[in-house]
């Protein structure tokens, strides 16, 4: 059995919005700060039928399934993935930047985040269509 590799992680960028503020669970790590709890509910929620999407992913290559099929499965759990980032990024913006601008560091506007969300959510749609 192969050995697992351990990465070296780079020290996290201090943050300029108000997730910089919370006290670091263990040294060098942050933790989350004003997140909705129906909202990382419904994340978890979310990541537990990701995670069974990516069981059912290697039992299909274990079974030597039809290319197309798992390709679809794939393209699938990216989305469920990018869905899961898409909510995280809103909460993000409604209560970490938007305290942040509260509190007169303007360094991050939620108008401006809100902005990048919405031109994403604009090229995932056209590279659909």
């Amino acid at each position: 059995m192969a050995k697992p590799v351990r990465m070296k992680l780079k020290k996290p960028r201090q943050a300029s919005c108000d997730c910089a503020q919370a006290k670091p669970v263990v040294k060098g790590e942050l933790k989350a700060h004003g997140v909705d709890p129906l909202i990382k509910a419904a994340n978890l929620k979310r990541l537990k039928r990701i995670e069974g999407q990516v069981r059912g992913l290697a039992r299909m290559i274990e079974e030597d399934r039809y290319c197309p099929q798992v390709l679809t499965q794939i393209a699938a759990v990216h989305e469920a993935l990018r869905a899961v980032g898409r909510e995280l990024m809103r909460n993000h913006l409604r209560h970490c930047i938007n305290h942040a601008a509260n509190i007169n560091r303007r360094d991050e506007s939620p108008a401006s985040g809100l902005r990048v969300v919405q031109v994403n959510e604009s090229l995932v749609a056209k590279a659909r269509a």
